[in-house]
């Protein structure tokens, strides 16, 4: 494979077998135990580490762990405990208002549907996105700054924008991928081609992908 660059279904194909060859099984990085508790965990990853969350969660769930107890708790005392994930005045409102509107709109069960997630409050495209696929195994996939990242070095987007990047993904990879391969992108962008480690020219997708490339893949930020 090396000498030429890869055409891009070569690419495609190449990027595939290479994740599931290394990332055969895709636990969800979040501790979760329900719907509820995973759109709370996506919520609190912005900006944050999935370690910290995880990390933060269990003092969180001790407090309420379903919309109807968590309406009940000030926002004072869910912002204290959220605190260590970052934006906690912003993340502690969301969570209570969107548990009050999932009690009072939605009999206390998180939709299973993408245009009522996002309208709740805290929750964007790609929060919404994870919950659809995560939770309840519709296909769909969420970008983060990883899949956006390693999109752009592969290839495979002009990278525009995050929705762009969403939007070529779907288009080059089978539906029934998405789900795992969007977890896997994530743990190969965290293991093998980091924003600092590989610069499109260091991590064997990458090299493979592009042998003759020299200089560094700038990538636009999402």
């Amino acid at each position: 494979m090396s000498g030429k660059n890869l055409l891009k279904r070569e690419r495609v194909a190449f990027i595939q077998q290479k994740l599931d060859q290394l990332y055969p099984e895709t636990p969800i990085p979040l501790d979760h135990k329900d719907p509820y508790t995973l759109l709370v965990a996506v919520l609190l990853s912005a900006q944050c580490t999935d370690e910290r969350v995880n990390q933060v969660t269990p003092s969180l769930w001790q407090l309420a762990d379903n919309p109807a107890d968590m309406a009940q708790v000030p926002v004072e005392k869910i912002q204290e405990v959220i605190r260590p994930c970052g934006l906690s005045p912003q993340k502690s409102r969301a969570i209570s208002r969107l548990s009050q509107i999932l009690v009072n709109e939605y009999h206390g069960q998180v939709p299973e549907n993408m245009a009522a997630l996002e309208t709740l409050p805290g929750v964007g495209h790609k929060t919404a996105s994870v919950v659809m696929s995560q939770a309840f195994g519709h296909p769909a996939f969420p970008v983060d700054t990883h899949i956006h990242r390693l999109a752009q070095r592969w290839g495979l987007t002009s990278g525009k924008n995050v929705a762009q990047t969403e939007k070529d993904l779907k288009r080059l990879f089978p539906r029934e991928h998405w789900n795992k391969l969007h977890l896997q992108i994530i743990f190969y962008g965290r293991e093998y081609c980091t924003a600092r480690g590989c610069d499109g020219t260091v991590c064997e997708i990458c090299t493979t992908c592009y042998p003759n490339r020299k200089k560094p893949k700038k990538t636009k930020k999402a």
